[in-house]
């Protein structure tokens, strides 16, 4: 117990980086050639731009070496991305690209992207997409405002965030397959649940393995 709660202790390098417009609702994940974060992009004034993606040189940033980043947006129709995160001790096959998802243009879609970084010679990055993604019907809760949760013991509402992909992508290679989950809320009969998937990546590109709704009977939400 006494090990677990041990705080760390050493020496910690801090990076900052300089956006033209405002980087709302950052999600980082870990992948073996960079660490990646999504953002949705909002003017001063509060418009919304587009989502992008940043990949930030995790191997400079281990040593505490000056690092820099390559960043790509989307079209105005896309928000809310998620990059794969590592889980588990296996990595991916050297060189594979980090994959991002999102929701679709329509409600029988997610989308996807491929990011691939260059470190030594950023001109040969490339992020390719969006591929559309065929999945079962869903309909977002709550409607267009997303706000329709139930809080327990007040009157107030919780935000479904229905409009994206819930945090995280997760993925794990299973030395026979790789793997990718991940969630978005969706309305469930009168009630509020998560449509789940996973995907298999079959010649390079996510498939859907499996998918499927849970109803969610908590008051309370998690982001």
């Amino acid at each position: 117990m006494a090990a677990m709660l041990a705080r760390a202790t050493g020496t910690y390098n801090r990076y900052a980086y300089q956006f033209a417009n405002f980087p709302d609702y950052p999600k980082l994940s870990v992948w073996p050639d960079g660490y990646y974060v999504t953002y949705n992009m909002f003017t001063p004034a509060g418009s919304f731009l587009n989502a992008q993606v940043c990949a930030m040189d995790r191997s400079k940033m281990l040593t505490g070496a000056t690092a820099t980043q390559q960043c790509y947006n989307t079209s105005s129709s896309y928000g809310g991305l998620l990059a794969s995160d590592l889980d588990g001790a296996t990595a991916p096959p050297t060189g594979e690209p980090a994959t991002l998802m999102g929701l679709g243009t329509t409600n029988t879609s997610l989308a996807y992207w491929k990011f691939h970084v260059d470190w030594a010679t950023p001109a040969n990055s490339t992020f390719t997409g969006p591929t559309a993604l065929t999945v079962a019907s869903y309909t977002t809760a709550c409607g267009t405002s997303g706000t329709c949760v139930p809080q327990g013991g007040t009157t107030q509402q919780l935000d479904s965030l229905s409009d994206r992909l819930m945090f995280r992508l997760a993925y794990r290679n299973y030395g026979d397959h790789e793997s990718f989950v991940v969630n978005h809320s969706v309305t469930a009969g009168s009630s509020v649940g998560a449509r789940w998937y996973e995907f298999r990546l079959s010649g390079g590109n996510p498939t859907v393995y499996q998918q499927g709704p849970r109803l969610r009977c908590s008051s309370m939400w998690s982001t």
